[in-house]
């Protein structure tokens, strides 16, 4: 990105910007996917110029999370126009607004900041639709003269909506969430709960050589399918599992992915049953808590409904994974026999 002093009438500089990414951007957004670097993954907060803009030319606001920054810049290729970038803390927009950092008191201050009325001649800004939640256009209006409006979901939709006058399509306005949507967050659910399960599996697979049941590879791949099941599978598969609660959809999957280890363990033979009463409670229960989490991931939610089933999914969960877990220690631990 390259520097050019503004007028002596605004008060920051301004950054010019390219439409396309380099190979660190590529390289950068492909590891956040996979959840490393994402707390720091963010530009700094501003005004910046694509193209060559002028007081007449529209001005786009969104988040700094970088990589909502590239996606809308990569998608203004011809397009001279000016982004206003919220202080978002790194999130991206539709999770700011429910935050409240892509808000109102935010846009405000950002407009005086960066001394928006000595750069453009019009008062109209153009915000994301996902960041409608926590904007009061009315109150933006009252305090600075600009005039939010709400454009289209997608960022590639944005030259057509300018040129067409402002003017949104109903196939604009529609919020998707499609399979290849859905497979491109599992990583960033995935990762954190692989590397936090790899100390406990080392941990408990170390008590073997005094554990009356030694852990296998049964067990293993129980707490695996589960994870999978909840963090993979359930997010693949959302638009086809009975019910609505992401909770009871990953407690589904978790349930029949643990029977059919179970079955093929022999599970409900004499001798195992306690254990195996135990991995019914433990593992669907984990698998369901993944599955919650997507409820950040996705505009199908709301914040009262994510409120609502957190309230009545967490109890349950909680309960039956910390019975579960008891009963699978004590059966390793006291137990007899083998799997």
């Amino acid at each position: 990105m390259n520097k050019r002093c503004c007028s002596e009438n605004t008060k920051e500089s301004l950054t010019s910007i390219s439409t396309s990414l380099t190979g660190r951007d590529i390289l950068g957004a492909w590891k956040v996917r996979w959840g490393i670097g994402r707390m720091n993954y963010m530009v700094k907060p501003g005004i910046y110029s694509v193209g060559k803009p002028d007081g007449d030319s529209p001005v786009l606001v969104s988040a700094n999370y970088k990589l909502t920054f590239d996606m809308l810049r990569k998608s203004l290729e011809g397009l001279d126009c000016w982004l206003l970038i919220l202080d978002t803390k790194g999130v991206n927009v539709w999770c700011a607004a429910g935050k409240g950092t892509f808000g109102t008191s935010e846009l405000v201050n950002r407009i005086e900041i960066v001394g928006l009325s000595k750069i453009i001649n019009h008062r109209k800004l153009i915000l994301p639709q996902l960041g409608a939640p926590g904007v009061n256009a009315h109150e933006v209006t009252r305090r600075t003269g600009f005039s939010p409006i709400f454009g289209p979901v997608r960022a590639n939709d944005i030259q057509a909506y300018i040129a067409d006058g402002y003017t949104a399509t109903k196939e604009m306005r529609l919020v998707k969430f499609t399979f290849t949507d859905r497979l491109v967050i599992t990583p960033m659910e995935l990762v954190p709960i692989v590397k936090m399960s790899l100390p406990i599996i080392g941990a408990l697979l170390a008590t073997n050589q005094f554990a009356k049941r030694p852990f296998g590879k049964y067990d293993i791949a129980a707490y695996a399918g589960s994870i999978l099941a909840g963090s993979v599978i359930t997010p693949l598969l959302l638009p086809y599992i009975p019910g609505r609660a992401f909770a009871w959809k990953g407690w589904l999957l978790g349930l029949c992915g643990t029977l059919g280890i179970l079955h093929k363990s022999k599970g409900f033979t004499k001798g195992n049953r306690l254990m195996s009463a135990g991995q019914l409670l433990l593992f669907p229960s984990l698998s369901s808590f993944l599955a919650m989490n997507l409820t950040g991931s996705t505009t199908y939610t709301s914040p009262s409904g994510v409120k609502k089933e957190m309230k009545h999914a967490l109890p349950f969960i909680i309960v039956t994974g910390t019975v579960g877990a008891a009963i699978m220690l004590g059966s390793h631990f006291w137990g007899k026999g083998e799997r």
